[in-house]
């Protein structure tokens, strides 16, 4: 039972200093999370007069059981840990970002004597050369592609301090001028980085102009050959020249955010220029759960997004005034290392862009509202067929799917999935544990994490039960998981999903007989969504699991033995047992292994079973 929280009190005790505070409701969950400069004199406004309150400040406050602060050093380190809790708790009241995109980047390795050229999401502060963001990723592999082909660069990750007598398959098909082997020097080496850079940065005239002279070079000493190759790299750059399309006359990083609203949405859009060229454009759609202010939507934005982006431009060009501009360039300042500017242009080609930025969040809001309606009318029309098909009294809102995932019952673990009105709750997912159950029992599992469930329910912590409960499994599945709602008196109808052989939900299970789905082409569509979603959850929470804490065992003592081969001797054999009693045939069949690691792990037991 929690401790009554003493309102007044907790008011009267805040400090006079800058910190991050989080609402709660009556259920311990994070409503809203905040930063002031004096949480003092910002938490206290919540609960002064409501009459001065937006709507949703006035809906959130009702909804308010108590609060918790914590103290930062500054209002900048309290920006970052506000939006570190945003990410984390999801609150109802925050402006959330729907995609928390990674956006990929091209990185080339120039902390290393010879440079690697490398996709990735992940920028680090580790002397290397970031290049991005690239919001198509299409567009990165053809650009490795292309530069690969032209530039012989190493891709191994070797140690180049030794010289290596075995060079990888890319050196004798020259894809590589081989540094391993030192037949490269390292100001040859670095004229191909170079020339990269240049490609990269988009200073394509001062790149095409090197060409040339090489190409007219190796034509002059008749190798006509190379300079051939020359002419077709000039080609490819070209290209890719042509594709970009020039916005502004000088060389600049620019991000240009406008925003669309809708009755229920809100889109908001960022063009991405870099030196002068438009490289690339994203779109993000925001829920509307209450009216919001303009400048609290886009100032949330820049604060979500740039926390999770690695490239912060020289200028970020804004339709409307925002909250906290001068904090949030300070953050974004100190996060690129230079000074940042955040602008609302008044005029010339700035504002034009500006302007074009949120014609086209109207078009992407005006395709999103009307995609909504259609596939809002197929789902009320697959709610409606299934309510029919259970025999229901009224159209199920709210659908609870779970599904239990473990190999021969090691790291046994469940997913619940939740969707509301035929859509994905992310909010309400839950992954479980399995706790009291050991082996490959799914009746057993089921019932632990069904109980699990609804006691939270009954307690209050995880209360709003849904109108069905779908099972992955059959009838066996449903008895039991019937036992654990007879036990607790609740009552939710529970069917069964019922695979075919291409692992689809063709059928339903439910009151002790099979329902066809099948020929009800938006119910089957629906439901085969929601079970797809439920394996994916509870692969994926098992998976992590998995590469966490695999599974200890005396394998971890045979040399050769690593994870992924350990993995697939315990799917493949069940226990230990088992695979001490394989022969090394036997073992050798398993996926990941070949003759020499199975002849180790049986040459061990059989050490062992003579020790013993």
């Amino acid at each position: 039972m929690r401790n009554m929280f003493d309102l007044k009190k907790h008011l009267k005790l805040l400090p006079e200093k800058p910190g991050v505070y989080l609402m709660k409701n009556k259920s311990d969950e994070v409503i809203y999370v905040g930063k002031a400069v004096s949480l003092k004199n910002r938490v206290r406004q919540y609960f002064q007069s409501s009459k001065n309150h937006p709507p949703k400040v006035r809906a959130m406050v009702l909804n308010i059981e108590e609060f918790e602060y914590i103290i930062t050093d500054s209002e900048v380190e309290a920006l970052i840990l506000e939006n570190n809790l945003i990410k984390k708790y999801k609150p109802k009241y925050n402006v959330l970002l729907k995609d928390d995109k990674q956006y990929p980047y091209i990185k080339i390795t120039v902390n290393e004597k010879f440079p690697r050229l490398i996709k990735t999401r992940k920028v680090i502060k580790d002397g290397a050369r970031y290049f991005g963001p690239y919001t198509q990723i299409g567009a990165v592999n053809k650009t490795i592609e292309l530069l690969k082909r032209f530039y012989p660069l190493r891709t191994c990750g070797r140690n180049l301090d030794k010289i290596s007598e075995r060079p990888c398959l890319n050196y004798h098909i020259n894809k590589c001028l081989g540094p391993c082997r030192g037949e490269v020097s390292h100001e040859e080496y670095s004229k191909m980085i170079n020339e990269i850079i240049l490609f990269l940065s988009g200073k394509h005239g001062q790149l095409l102009s090197e060409i040339e002279n090489k190409m007219m070079e190796a034509s002059s000493k008749m190798n006509f050959e190379k300079a051939a190759e020359y002419r077709d790299q000039m080609m490819a750059i070209n290209s890719i020249k042509e594709k970009q399309k020039v916005v502004f006359p000088f060389e600049i990083d620019i991000d240009v955010i406008a925003m669309a609203r809708g009755i229920e949405n809100i889109c908001v859009m960022i063009f991405f220029i870099r030196h002068g060229k438009l490289i690339g454009r994203e779109h993000y759609m925001l829920d509307l759960s209450e009216e919001e202010e303009r400048g609290e939507v886009i100032s949330a934005f820049i604060k979500q997004f740039y926390s999770g982006t690695a490239f912060i431009p020289k200028e970020i060009l804004i339709q409307d005034p925002i909250d906290d501009q001068e904090i949030i360039e300070k953050w974004l300042s100190d996060k690129r290392e230079s000074k940042l500017v955040i602008k609302i242009p008044q005029k010339g080609e700035k504002r034009k862009f500006v302007e074009m930025v949120h014609k086209n969040a109207v078009e992407i809001l005006k395709q999103f509202s009307e995609k909504l309606v259609r596939d809002q009318e197929k789902y009320e029309g697959a709610l409606e067929s299934l309510g029919n098909y259970l025999e229901l009294d009224k159209r199920p809102r709210r659908i609870e799917a779970y599904d239990i995932s473990n190999i021969q019952g090691v790291h046994a673990v469940a997913s619940m999935v939740v969707f509301e009105n035929g859509k994905a709750k992310y909010s309400d997912y839950r992954r479980f544990k399995i706790k009291t159950i050991e082996g490959p029992n799914d009746y057993g599992s089921m019932q632990e994490v069904i109980y699990r469930r609804l006691k939270r329910g009954i307690e209050g912590q995880f209360n709003r039960f849904p109108d069905v409960m779908l099972i992955d499994g059959g009838l066996g599945h449903v008895n039991a998981v019937s036992e654990v709602l007879n036990a607790l008196k609740v009552s939710i109808p529970v069917a069964g999903m019922v695979k075919d052989e291409h692992h689809k939900t063709k059928d339903l299970i439910y009151q002790g007989r099979k329902r066809s789905i099948h020929k009800d082409l938006n119910v089957y569509q629906l439901i085969g969504r929601i079970q797809e979603e439920a394996h994916r959850f509870a692969i994926s929470y098992h998976k992590s699991l998995r590469g966490k804490t695999l599974v200890q065992s005396v394998l971890d003592e045979i040399k050769g033995i690593g994870p992924k081969r350990k993995t697939s001797l315990l799917k493949h054999f069940g226990s230990i047992e088992k695979i001490k009693k394989a022969s090394i045939d036997e073992l050798n069949k398993v996926e990941g292994m070949n003759y020499n690691a199975a002849k180790e792990i049986y040459n061990f037991f059989l050490k062992k079973s003579k020790e013993e």
